[in-house]
This record gives C-alpha cells, sequence and structure tokens, in this order.
C-alpha cells in the first residue's frame, strides 16, 4: 500500500492526521497545532509507555536528532492502536505515517534552530507546552523593542529641549548686549499699533497723503500728551506744598497714635529711631549723589531712545506695508506666507492688547480719581494719570498706584480717609481682575492670568519696569505664533479644515490650503494601502483551499 497515503480513523479526530504546514508555520506554531490535536484525541496512552504525552513529544524530537525512524530514543517500537492490531498492512501504514511525522518534525527543528540559534538543544524542551510555545507568537512584540522605542523617543525629546534651552540662552545674552537698539523698536511698535488707525482714517477717509498722514498723526498724539501733562503739573506742584505742610501734621499724628495705645511708644523712643533714620540717610549721603548722577545719566539714555523711538514710528507708519513683501521676496514663498500670517496675527494682536489694555486703565483712572477727587484727597488729578499709565503694567502697575494713593491719603488727610481710599482703589481692582480684563483681554490675547503674572515677573526681574511692561506682550506674540503652527499642525493631521480656522491673510490661507493637501495626500495614501491589503488578505483567502487541495 502506498506509504504516502493518509492512515484510515484509528479513532482519533480530525487534528491527529498529520498537518499540512509546508514551512508556513514557526516550529512552535507546529508544536502547539500538535499539542491542540493529541489533546483533542481520544486514542489512550500504551500501557507500557507509562508517561505524559510530553514525554512522547520530546522523545520524537530525540528521535529526529538521532535519525531513528519509527523507533523511539529507548529503543521501544512505536504503539499500534488496538484496532488496527489485526491488520498487518494498516500497522504498516501507521508506521509509515510516524516515520513521516518524525521527518517532518526533523524538518521544523531544523528550521527552528536557523531562526532561533541562542536555545539550544536542551532548552527546547520547555517550548513543547502549549502555553510556553505561544510566547514565541510573532504577534506579540518584543518588551526590550518596545523599551528601546520609548527611551529613544524620550531621549529625542531631550535633546531637543537641551538645544532650545541653549538658543534661548544665548539670545537672552545676546539680547542683553543689544538692549540699547531693541527697545526703541519695541517701544515704535507698540506706539505704531495705537497711531495705526488713526493714518489709516486720514488716507482713506480724508485723502492725506501717505506723509503727510503719518506726520500730522504723530504730532497730534504729541500734543496731546503734552497738554495732558501740561494741565496735571502746575496743579501738581501748587498742591506739592500744601501736602508737605499736611505731611508733617500727619506725621504728628501718627506719632500721637504710636504713643497711645496699644503702642504706647514712648517719645524718647520715636526720637531715637528718628535720630537713626537721620544718620543713616546722612551716611548714604555719597551713594544717593552717586545714584543721582546715574539717574540723571538714564534720563539722558531715555531722551535718545524716546527721540530714536519717534523716527522709527514715523517710517513704520509711513512704508510698514513693504516690509512684508520684502520679507516674501527675501525668504521665498513658502516661508514668507507663513511669516506674512504669523506677523499679521502678531500685530493684530498686539494692537488689540493696547487698545484694551487703555480702556481698562482709562475706567480705572476715571473711577479712582473721581473718588480721590470727592474725598478731597490731594493730587487726584496726578495720580489718576499716575493710574492711567500703571494700567498697562498688569497686576503690578494698578497695584503700586493704589498704594501710593492710600499714602497720599494717609498723609493729606487722615486715617478714616485713607481707610475709604484703600477701600475704593480694592474695589475698582476687582472690577477690572474679575469683570472688565478678562472679558476684553480674552477676545485680545486669550492668555490664562497665571501666564501673564509669570510674565510680568519675569520681564520685571530681567529689565526693571520696561521689561514688565513688555513682557505680556511679548507672551502674547509667542502665544499667536504656537496657535498658528498649532492650525497648521491641525491641518496637516486632518483634525480641522480650512473652514474652521479664520485666516488673517491671503498667504495664510495658501498655507494652509497647503497644508490641508499634503493630509488629503497622506490620507488617500492610507487608503491605499488599506485597499491594497484587504486585496491581498482576500487574495490569500481564495488561495488557501487550493493550497490545501494541492497538499
Amino acid at each position: 500500500m502506498n506509504s504516502s497515503k493518509e492512515p484510515r480513523n484509528s479513532g482519533r479526530g480530525e487534528g491527529a492526521h498529520l498537518p499540512d504546514h509546508d514551512g508556513e508555520r514557526d516550529f512552535a506554531d507546529f508544536l502547539a497545532g500538535s499539542r491542540r490535536a493529541d489533546h483533542e484525541s481520544t486514542l489512550p496512552l500504551p500501557e507500557d509507555q507509562g508517561r505524559s504525552r510530553r514525554s512522547t513529544d520530546n522523545q520524537s524530537m530525540q528521535n529526529d536528532e538521532s535519525g531513528a525512524k519509527g523507533v523511539n530514543v529507548d529503543g521501544a517500537a512505536p504503539a499500534i492502536p488496538e484496532g488496527m492490531a489485526d491488520n498487518e498492512s494498516d500497522g504498516n501504514e501507521h508506521a509509515d505515517g510516524k516515520n513521516k511525522l518524525a521527518e517532518k518534525l526533523s524538518e521544523k527543528s531544523r528550521e527552528f534552530h536557523k531562526k532561533h540559534p541562542h536555545l539550544h538543544d536542551g532548552s527546547l524542551d520547555k517550548y513543547t507546552s502549549l502555553d510556553e510555545a505561544e510566547d514565541l507568537n510573532p504577534e506579540v512584540r518584543d518588551r526590550a523593542e518596545v523599551l528601546g522605542t520609548s527611551v529613544r523617543w524620550f531621549a529625542g525629546w531631550c535633546l531637543r529641549l537641551l538645544i532650545i534651552a541653549l538658543a534661548a540662552f544665548v539670545a537672552s545674552k545676546a539680547f542683553g548686549k543689544l538692549w540699547v537698539g531693541i527697545l526703541p523698536v519695541l517701544l515704535a511698535l507698540i506706539v505704531c499699533t495705537v497711531l495705526w488707525p488713526v493714518v489709516r482714517v486720514l488716507r482713506e477717509k480724508l485723502h492725506f497723503p501717505n506723509a503727510l498722514a503719518v506726520a500730522t498723526t504723530i504730532i497730534g498724539f504729541f500734543v496731546l500728551i503734552a497738554g495732558l501733562f501740561a494741565l496735571i503739573i502746575p496743579p501738581a506742584v501748587d498742591q506739592s506744598r500744601e501736602l508737605a505742610s499736611q505731611a508733617n501734621a500727619g506725621i504728628r499724628t501718627i506719632q500721637r497714635w504710636l504713643q497711645g495705645p496699644p503702642v504706647n511708644l514712648q517719645e524718647s523712643q520715636f526720637n531715637d529711631a528718628l535720630n537713626q533714620a537721620t544718620s543713616w540717610l546722612q551716611n548714604q549721603s555719597g551713594r544717593i549723589a552717586s545714584e543721582v548722577a546715574a539717574g540723571a545719566s538714564a534720563t539722558l539714555s531715555a531722551l535718545m531712545t524716546l527721540f530714536i523711538m519717534l523716527v522709527l514710528t514715523f517710517f513704520f507708519l509711513k512704508d510698514g506695508e513693504k516690509f512684508l513683501p520684502m520679507i516674501r521676496r527675501i525668504t521665498g514663498r513658502r516661508v514668507g506666507w507663513h511669516l506674512t500670517e504669523a506677523l499679521t496675527r502678531c500685530w493684530q494682536t498686539l494692537g488689540g492688547f493696547i487698545r484694551t489694555q487703555a480702556l481698562v486703565s482709562f475706567i480705572d483712572a476715571v473711577f479712582i480719581g473721581g473718588g480721590l477727587f470727592l474725598m478731597g484727597v490731594p493730587l487726584a488729578g496726578p495720580l489718576a494719570v499716575l493710574t492711567f499709565f500703571a494700567g498697562f503694567i498688569p497686576i503690578v502697575g494698578a497695584t503700586v498706584a493704589g498704594v501710593l494713593s492710600v499714602l497720599i491719603a494717609l498723609v493729606g488727610v487722615g486715617f478714616k480717609t485713607a481707610i475709604f481710599t484703600l477701600i475704593l482703589v480694592l474695589a475698582v481692582q476687582q472690577l477690572e481682575g474679575n469683570v472688565l480684563s478678562p472679558w476684553l483681554q480674552a477676545k485680545a490675547m486669550d492668555l490664562h492670568p497665571v501666564i501673564v503674572l509669570l510674565a510680568v515677573t519675569l520681564g520685571g526681574t530681567l529689565f526693571g519696569i520696561i521689561g514688565a511692561f513688555l513682557a505680556v506682550p511679548a507672551a502674547a506674540m509667542i502665544a499667536v505664533v504656537l496657535r498658528y503652527m498649532g492650525d497648521l499642525t491641525d491641518l496637516a493631521t486632518g483634525e480641522k479644515s480650512m473652514e474652521d480656522i479664520e485666516f488673517a491673510t491671503t498667504a495664510g490661507s495658501l498655507s494652509g490650503a497647503q497644508s490641508q493637501r499634503k493630509a488629503e495626500q497622506w490620507l488617500e495614501g492610507q487608503r491605499h494601502a488599506m485597499k491594497v491589503t484587504k486585496e491581498k488578505l482576500t487574495f490569500s483567502n481564495l488561495l488557501n483551499p487550493l493550497r490545501k487541495g494541492d497538499k
């Protein structure tokens, strides 16, 4: 009888015949399948074998390595089922099947050793069980590979952040060296955001020539500022003399209050403290003189900065529209589109911040100045102007102006008036901080108050009062650039479309269209790859029955 013929049904299930792997599966998968088939079989084990099926599998592999066919390692002949013992030809056929199984196991063993050369022969025993054979499933990723990928990702981002920090450090050093030249440019840009609407009205509505419209606007702006100070300074000088006399009376009032309960400060103790303060001022006279000289030099530098800012403001307002086309010519079309959109957004955000902060500061000045005037506090007008300009420094400026107002009320009028002034200042600041600023600034900048406070603190620490003034606009510019990058990323990933994003310029729309086109091309490639994969799977499923039939 043909030895290649499959053995007849011997009490085993369908899985008991020789598996048809044809080199398509791993040796571990073959062992797992053999284990499952043996588990489903109803054929009892021979009595003389007396060991588990795992030992039978191990003996089969050892027979493969020793080259024996149809003979176990212990020399016993393969057991023949009882149903076939009375048929010699069927017994031969069964022996041939076992020989075929041994040959197949030997072939799979060699393939397995080629794929896993690090495993020696003795270690194959632990891979004969079903559970441990499934550990070699190629569908399960190696833990070392997963951990290595995570570590590489983390190391890559650490390197990027380190480079960014190094670049920021170098930029801060260079920025500090060039601060004298950068400051007029920044101040000119801020002034331009305030004056640009007036220039545009003069050019478009009243048909002024470009240079004349700019000159008229700048002159009118400085005339307005000078007139405001002219209205305030003379009364402030007159009231300062009265305030000095009131200050002496206020100091005596404070002295009497300290001498009474519950402080009970003795007059001698008060005089000693006053003498110590006077001697300290006398000892610091040299330092005070040097600081006065430094203040005079700083005043001269401030006047020079103001002049440069004035010149830059004129040219920015006159030729500002020519800068963006020049940038596009220098950087190229694609980079120029991004710069045009980003700079335009920064300009709009900066202008919105200045106008919004001016409105908030004006409201603070009106309420605080009016309240001080009604309570009879000296220097109510100058304090209102100080409150207006201090309002451009968020959080810190309003606090300083309020403290100064309370001190002047305490010295100039009395303790009760100072208490009412404090209540007025706190009420106005609560109205500004909880109602006006969040509502108006959310439309202009959309910055969290924590970011604003940190920006003001960092700017004031690094560059003084000018740094505190410029900190919030700088943070707003950074936020604008990050939002623009986020919009392009959303378009590139397909999370948003062109209809979901509002661009400020035509160049920005073109850049967004490019990002969306790239996203569509990527999605089309993914769909094509999925389609090809499905076609391959379908074709493979159609061929599998044919392959099994051939075998």
